[in-house]
Order: structure tokens, then C-alpha cells, then sequence
């Protein structure tokens, strides 16, 4: 089944009247608890609540019809993979709460992030709520990409009358904690200068969702990871590296492929590791920041 223009509008509405719902109430709510996954990778990726999950329930009821009608899959974070993303022609990708350690500390950074996927790993709609600064951005494949109802500039918009700007990259707390913190700061204040920009700022935040929606609102700017064994999964990228593809910004890994939305084996995505990016040069840059380390880990 090959969803149309129409169905895809229809669809966008869907998710993001889903996503605000459900941000609405996680605005309002504290976790009485905060529990532990049993997962690898960053204390990020290890916590929950009952927040995301009452979050989740209210979603996927949201998008619950749309799962008969247009015959989709459905993967979200805090439900066991049913298997029918391999299955349908698309599936819904689901984050309820992305930044969930952002959120039990009070602090911004969390969003609600919703895509749909096409079988082949084809980010179709992403839609992705800041329910802080009450942002929606959303966007459908040919469609574009919105900011509160508002075109996003494409990259080409952006990249004028930047070089006197610094280069922003935002990243989280695995960030600072990386064994060779130092030496990669070190390196990007070395390209910001090499690519003319004035100066490097980093900018410490919350989950990947609303990093990678900050490169896109910060130009000139940048969100990465090196691939590693564990940590974030399909559901953390899948709507903004829509996004990105409608604004003509980077999304890819560090070898310059797609992302790998379905993959067969795992729903984890840093085995190749990702690349955000306002432009391919600072993405490519970052590419090179640690190649040999990254590709250790290539599959």
C-alpha cells in the first residue's frame, strides 16, 4: 500500500494532535518514581517512568484507528517490538517521552517524538512536540518541514551570512563524560576555525529529539554520536532525521549512509553512530573527528 498525499496529511494531523496530548500531560506531571531498563549505553537511555508510559498509552490510542485502517505497524520505546514494523508497508516509530532524565530533573530538553517509517527505513512523517516552549515541528515526506505551523527555512536559507557566527554543538551528558572529551573539543574548535565560523559553543541539553531540532533552529550547528554497541534506538531519530530531510539539512551516520530506521536486528541505532548537521561540510568534518574508532565498530 503506498500511502498518498492525502493520507499523509491526514496521518500528520493524527500524530500531532497525539503528540500534544500527550505532552500536555507530561507538563503537568512529576514521576513518583524513577525506575531502571535493563539496556546498555548512558543513564539516559536507562531510565523511566510512569510518565512515558501513560504518555505512550495516550498515543498510541490516538493513533489506534489508523492502525486498521492503513494496515501499519507500530514500535514504541516502551513496549517489546511486536515485529510488525518487518511486516507492514509502514510503521509507527514512537518516543513518548524522549529526555526522560531531563524530565525527572525538571530541567527542558524532553519532547514527544512520533514518525512514520516505511518498510524500507524511509522516515515518511516525523512530528515532534516541546511541551517547555510548547514547539511543534512536523513535516511529510515532499511536504516540507514546520515549526509552530511556519515553513522551516531550508538550508540553503540559512547558510548565508553565517561565517561570522559560532559553531554550535549541541550534545548531552554522555558528551562530557567521553573518555576523550578534551582532545574531540579540541578538534572542533580546530574545524570551526578551519571552516571559518567564529568560534565553537557547546551547548550541554537534554535528549537526542530536541538536540537534533536545536541544530536545526541554531545554525551553524551540529548534534552527534560515535557508534557504540548500545544506547539510543530507531525511535530517537526516526522523526527528526525527517526533518532534516525536508529542510535540506544533514541527517545521516558517520559513514554517510541513511539512517537504518527498520533494521532486522536490533532496534538500536549507534551501532553506526549519527551525524546532525546544518551543512555537509561540518558534517563531513565530523565524520572524520574519530573514522578509524568508528569504523571498529562498522557492520
Amino acid at each position: 500500500m503506498k500511502l498518498t498525499p492525502s493520507n499523509l496529511a491526514e496521518l500528520v494531523e493524527l500524530a500531532s494532535t497525539a503528540a500534544i496530548e500527550a505532552g500536555e500531560m507530561i507538563a503537568v506531571s512529576r514521576p513518583s518514581e524513577v525506575e531502571r531498563k535493563d539496556v546498555q549505553g548512558s543513564l539516559a537511555s536507562q531510565v523511566v517512568t510512569e510518565i512515558d508510559r501513560r504518555a505512550e498509552a495516550i498515543i498510541v490510542s490516538a493513533l489506534a484507528p489508523s492502525l486498521e485502517r492503513f494496515d501499519l505497524g507500530l514500535l514504541t520505546e516502551e513496549r517489546e517490538d511486536d515485529q510488525s514494523r518487518l511486516e507492514k508497508d509502514y510503521f509507527w516509530c514512537i518516543d513518548p517521552l524522549d529526555g526522560t532524565l531531563a524530565f525527572t530533573k525538571d530541567e527542558p530538553g524532553y519532547s514527544v517524538s512520533i514518525a512514520l517509517v516505511r518498510a524500507d527505513g524511509t522516515p515518511t512523517i516525523g512530528v515532534v512536540y516541546d511541551p517547555v516552549e510548547k514547539a511543534l515541528y512536523h513535516g511529510a515526506a515532499g511536504g516540507g518541514a514546520f515549526g509552530n505551523g511556519e515553513p522551516w527555512p531550508t538550508a540553503d536559507d540559512v547558510s548565508l551570512n553565517l561565517r561570522d557566527a559560532a559553531l554550535t554543538v549541541f550534545a548531552d551528558n554522555s558528551f562530557t563524560d567521553h573518555v576523550d572529551h578534551d582532545r574531540i573539543v579540541a578538534r572542533l574548535v580546530q574545524i570551526a576555525d578551519d571552516l571559518g565560523y567564529g568560534g565553537l559553543a557547546v551547548e550541554i541539553f537534554g535528549g537526542a529529539v530536541i538536540n537534533a531540532c536545536n541544530v536545526l533552529a541554531n545554525p551553524p550547528a551540529c548534534y552527534f554520536k560515535f557508534p557504540s554497541p548500545g544506547g539510543a534506538s530507531l525511535w530517537d531519530y526516526a522523526a527528526t532525521a525527517l526533518l532534516f530531510r525536508e529542510a535540506g539539512a544533514v541527517a545521516t551516520d558517520m559513514f554517510t549512509n541513511a539512517f537504518e530506521l527498520n533494521r532486522v536486528e536490533s532496534t538500536h541505532m549507534n551501532h553506526r553512530g549519527v551525524v546532525f548537521a546544518t551543512n555537509e561540510e561540518i558534517a563531513e568534518r565530523l565524520r572524520g573527528l574519530n573514522r578509524a574508532e568508528a569504523e571498529d565498530f562498522e557492520t
